[in-house]
């Protein structure tokens, strides 16, 4: 099987490269760098079944070249982390759109199969008990730079539908809520590893306002397996379906359980959103994902407890510290 994945040397690309290299894939990785890490995928480059091209999803030469004779696509590359949307809003609207547009076709014209990576952010405001896939989206004002992810990636969504409806591409959709494990890093607001990150330096955890704001964290070794899964199977095709974890917890309890399990020194400090991000910063109350879609169609079952996520994450943040890397650039949480 011959797979192409952009933006795999980011930190959920670099473990779909490892589980894809370890079930016999022949992997074509195409990365800008600009989020991704080539230390992720440094341990393959000798590989003589693995390939690494730095390029950007906008240029549609360097994607056609590489996904030539490919037999499937994952597409992963993005702007990403509240962050880079913040702050670069064009520049990732533009990414996030015409990127995937780019993608699209150069998909369809190799006859490849492909797998559109979203985001729980679609579904905005929307804090219901839990979110099945055809849940409302509520989003903020398009003015506000807060919402241009969500909205991006929504349109992302409707691009991959009516390539599906239209032209007859075998794409299928999944979306990603709060994925973390080793390799993520908090330079771009990403929460556990921020927070683990300050726990291990001793720092104060920064929550930003009043830290009762919930999530389900998952794992991205039980998300990686379930992506592959439903890119494999047809029923899949045309469908979006959540991959999220099954324990809600408020940011507030996640910083002080990871003070706890790390037995650190540190306390919690609450920060004005205002303050971090400027005025009329919008958050999400809740996201709980329904996974029920997932589980009936490839028997998608997050086991990693939320223990083992940051012992997980710590142990990486520990190596990282050793060898100097410091990672951390960035104190402004996605809560």
């Amino acid at each position: 099987m011959r797979t192409v994945i952009t933006g795999g040397a980011g930190f959920i690309g670099s473990h779909l490269v490892e589980h894809l290299l370890d079930r016999g894939d022949e992997v074509a990785v195409i990365d800008n760098l600009s989020t991704g890490r080539l230390a992720n995928i440094q341990g393959h480059l000798d590989n003589s079944r693995f390939r690494f091209v730095e390029g950007n999803i906008l240029d549609r030469a360097a994607i056609d070249e590489v996904t030539a004779g490919a037999d499937r696509v994952f597409h992963l590359a993005a702007a990403v982390g509240v962050h880079l949307i913040v702050d670069h809003p064009l520049e990732s609207l533009r990414t996030n759109i015409h990127g995937t547009e780019t993608v699209l076709d150069s998909t369809l014209a190799a006859g490849a199969t492909l797998l559109l990576a979203s985001t729980s952010e679609v579904y905005g405001k929307n804090a219901s008990d839990s979110l099945p896939e055809d849940s409302d989206r509520i989003l903020g004002s398009p003015l506000k730079s807060r919402w241009t992810y969500a909205a991006a990636k929504g349109i992302d969504e409707a691009f991959a539908h009516a390539y599906w409806r239209e032209f007859g591409l075998q794409v299928s959709i999944v979306r990603l809520f709060n994925t973390v494990g080793p390799r993520q890093t908090g330079r771009y607001g990403m929460v556990v590893p921020s927070l683990v990150r300050q726990a291990l330096l001793g720092r104060p955890l920064t929550v930003y306002g009043d830290g009762q704001q919930t999530r389900c964290f998952s794992y991205v070794k039980d998300v990686v397996p379930a992506m592959v899964r439903i890119v494999e199977n047809n029923e899949s095709r045309g469908q979006a379906y959540n991959l999220g974890g099954s324990f809600e917890v408020s940011i507030l309890d996640l910083a002080q359980r990871i003070i706890r399990v790390l037995d650190s020194k540190s306390t919690v400090s609450l920060v004005p959103y205002e303050e971090a991000y400027g005025e009329g910063y919008e958050d999400m109350r809740r996201r709980v994902p329904d996974n029920t879609k997932a589980r009936d169609l490839v028997g998608f079952n997050p086991t990693t407890t939320l223990d083992e996520i940051i012992n997980n994450v710590a142990g990486s943040q520990r190596a990282e510290l050793k060898e100097g890397v410091v990672g951390l650039t960035d104190q402004r949480l996605a809560g």
